[in-house]
């Protein structure tokens, strides 16, 4: 008889919760076109909390400081939904806000380093991929979408930015990550 080790209920679970991960609210947004691994989408304006952390733990010391705003570190201890992506620009972080919110419903981060914004309506090129959180495997799609969009003629407007949708208990080969640019669709 096989023993079920905490690994194997480890990897049940997160492959369980990464199914369940399309249940979370996501930023509303239409496809206008795909070509070959490049989608191009028009989003509605949709609000975030964002912080610059600098240093070798950004990724995880953003991610606690903004998990500590919508966990209830804020003026009136309300607690919201967690939603995706996770949105990083440089040592810019960011998690959208619940549509339920607008600027003047949002509680006020207790943190003076979080600031509520509105990303306004924009025409991006998507390319989704899959794997490891490493800055090698960024650097492959990010450089992908770049050429892609150079050899289809579409003039890049802005920096690209790095989108997670999955927490790091979803197995490497179930993440859902994109590159996200601003582009001049006509």
């Amino acid at each position: 008889m096989t023993r079920i080790t905490p690994r194997i209920i480890l990897l049940i679970a997160s492959l369980l919760a990464g199914a369940n991960a399309v249940a979370i609210e996501e930023p509303e947004y239409e496809v206008l076109q795909t070509t070959g691994d490049v989608e191009i989408r028009r989003y509605a304006p949709y609000i975030v909390a964002e912080a610059t952390v600098d240093g070798d733990d950004a990724d995880r010391s953003a991610f606690r400081l903004l998990a500590g705003y919508i966990f209830g570190k804020n003026d009136s201890g309300t607690k919201m939904a967690m939603t995706a992506p996770v949105e990083t620009r440089g040592n810019d972080y960011a998690f959208v806000m619940e549509r339920k919110y607008s600027m003047e419903t949002l509680p006020t981060p207790q943190d003076e380093r979080i600031q509520l914004r509105t990303k306004p309506a924009r025409i991006v090129a998507v390319r989704r991929f899959a794997g490891r959180w490493t800055e090698s495997n960024f650097a492959r799609h990010r450089e992908a979408l770049l050429e892609d969009l150079a050899n289809l003629g579409i003039e890049v407007t802005g920096e690209p930015e790095l989108a997670r949708y999955n927490g790091p208990l979803t197995p490497w080969f179930l993440r859902r990550n994109e590159f996200i640019v601003p582009v001049n669709w006509h």
